[in-house]
């Protein structure tokens, strides 16, 4: 009975973490195991994701996008979901480094941070690649950013 208790009681935290925001089962799993040991906490994420309360293609989705609007690249972003738990084969279905889009990101990345002339001697154009390689572009990307004047 008591083991009853605690499965409602993993269940409710898990349900309330993810009313705020999606949570990969990995992130649900680090944050509920230190306050329901010895508890299965795996079997009810299990189960929550067997009723798509829980989803990591969610989770991923949403992550890509908002790191896409803090203006980060498509290596930074993989890396960060893998941080999370997530499969490679996730990562690679949602995130596609080739995208026209991460092109034009950089470039406003750039742009934002360095106005739009192109860099005046190879210590600032250096500089500006060292950031866009921070941000998590890839190398493409940071040639293509560093041409574009407009």
């Amino acid at each position: 009975m008591a083991d009853n208790k605690t499965t409602s009681d993993i269940r409710l935290a898990a349900m309330n973490l993810l009313a705020m925001r999606e949570h990969s089962a990995h992130e649900l799993r680090r944050k509920l195991a230190p306050r329901f040991e010895g508890a299965d906490v795996a079997a009810v994420i299990a189960v929550l994701t067997a009723e798509n309360l829980q989803s990591d293609e969610r989770y991923t989705e949403a992550f890509i996008i908002m790191r896409k609007r803090q203006g980060k690249g498509p290596i930074r972003i993989a890396l960060e979901l893998k941080e999370k738990g997530i499969s490679e084969t996730l990562i690679n279905l949602y995130l596609d480094s080739s995208d026209q889009d991460w092109f034009e990101l950089a470039v406003a990345e750039r742009h934002k941070r360095f106005g739009i002339s192109e860099p005046q001697d190879m210590k600032e154009k250096a500089r500006q690649m060292r950031f866009l390689q921070y941000r998590g572009f890839t190398q493409p990307q940071i040639s293509s950013a560093i041409k574009a004047t407009e």
